[in-house]
């Protein structure tokens, strides 16, 4: 049952029920307990007692029916809540993915440069070793 729908139910339940006051209350008018002993129709009295329960089932129809209102927006709220929900883990899923690439990268390039600080360091000595070469090649001739 759509929101529509059941907005239009709960109007056509309250017309319904303020229109059977009325008219309960017009037909019967404002009696007290002398007036019933005193000989009215059972006939009215009957018809009074209907009109009272029907106004009695409609507001229970009332109830319901904005009760149905509330739960349908509840869970239209719901499903708006959910879908943010699970674009919220999803979202959530790919950072977890990019922050692992991202480490990945991170530890190849540290590797990276551990690696070529050994190199620099090995070739500094190296060069160092030809300096000292040269020299003592130098000072012999």
């Amino acid at each position: 049952m759509t929101k529509l729908h059941v907005n239009v139910q709960v109007r056509k339940y309250k017309t319904i029920a303020e229109q059977k006051q009325k008219n309960g209350t017009e037909e019967v008018g404002s009696t007290d307990e002398d007036d019933l002993q005193n000989g009215l129709d059972p006939h009215i009295l009957d018809l009074q007692r209907d009109a009272n329960r029907q106004i009695s089932d409609l507001k229970f129809k009332l109830v319901k029916s904005e009760q149905e209102v509330t739960a349908l927006e509840q869970s239209g709220q719901m499903s708006r809540y959910k879908t943010s929900a699970e674009a919220a883990e999803k979202v959530e899923d790919e950072l977890k993915v990019e922050k692992r690439k991202l480490q990945r990268e991170l530890r190849s390039a540290l590797d990276r440069i551990d690696e070529l600080e050994a190199s620099n360091s090995h070739l500094t000595k190296r060069l160092e070793k030809m300096k000292a070469n040269r020299s003592a090649l130098l000072a012999q001739q």
